[in-house]
């Protein structure tokens, strides 16, 4: 019973660091540490962005947990769990303490989509600027950042293909950036565009794909730069089929 519970409470811990955009390393690192201070010094993890396998010992049958969405609109879970982590390694919780608390992380609630939308609106502004944009491209920026957030979000509601919601949200990012320039809303369409679409860009795929692969999880870090790839193929058609017919 004991071993069973430790394996739920390891795994659990993975999944919530996984899915909030942690890296594998990370993920296997945390597991193998709770484990280990549970007794177990000789836990097996393996995780990949998709699935997480954990045997209490080398000679334990293994669980395997199915990762199916992953998401980075809530870091500060994976702080939570590190917490919670060092808590049990210093002795400070028990093991259905630990439980508890990891459960009450995982339910935990995202960012309302008001304030991603709100974020992401206000972060495209100041890249506009940032990138050498006038303030009269600002509040055009800040307007379409906030339009293709909104956009995404709502489409992966009923489709849920990360590439479409990109695409998607570069097409609309190209259409509304245009309207923009055409009416006189904005000197720079170019700056509008960039500020725009750098909420979008991969950043943490792209890094947490370099440092799985330093860390030598090959699998991981190929998969993650895939992914990253991916995202950059969707951003640049979409904004490329705007320019292509216009």
């Amino acid at each position: 019973m004991e071993k069973a519970m430790v394996e739920r409470v390891c795994m659990l811990a993975g999944k919530i660091m996984l899915v909030s955009g942690a890296e594998t390393y990370r993920v296997e690192d945390t597991m193998n540490r709770i484990a280990n201070s549970f007794g177990a010094p000789n836990a097996q993890s393996y995780a990949t962005p998709t699935a997480i396998n954990f045997a209490i010992d080398a000679d334990s049958e293994a669980k395997m947990l199915r990762i199916r969405k992953r998401s980075t609109a809530d870091l500060s879970k994976i702080a939570e769990v590190n917490s919670i982590s060092r808590k049990i390694a210093a002795g400070e919780i028990d093991l259905g303490r630990a439980f508890l608390l990891l459960q009450e992380v995982e339910k935990g609630k995202l960012y309302p989509a008001w304030l991603q939308i709100l974020a992401s609106a206000i972060v495209s502004g100041c890249f506009a600027i940032m990138f050498g944009g006038r303030w009269e491209d600002f509040l055009p920026a800040v307007i379409a950042g906030g339009i293709v957030f909104a956009g995404m979000i709502s489409f992966e509601r009923f489709v849920d293909i990360r590439f479409l919601a990109e695409f998607l949200g570069a097409f609309l990012i190209g259409i509304s950036s245009l309207l923009f320039i055409h009416y006189g809303f904005g000197t720079s369409l170019d700056l509008v565009i960039i500020g725009a679409v750098m909420p979008l860009v991969p950043g943490l795929l792209i890094t947490n794909a370099i440092r799985d692969l330093m860390a030598g999880h090959l699998v991981a870090g190929v998969s993650k730069g895939v992914e990253a790839s991916l995202t950059a193929v969707a951003i640049g058609a979409g904004i490329a089929a705007i320019f292509t017919f216009m």
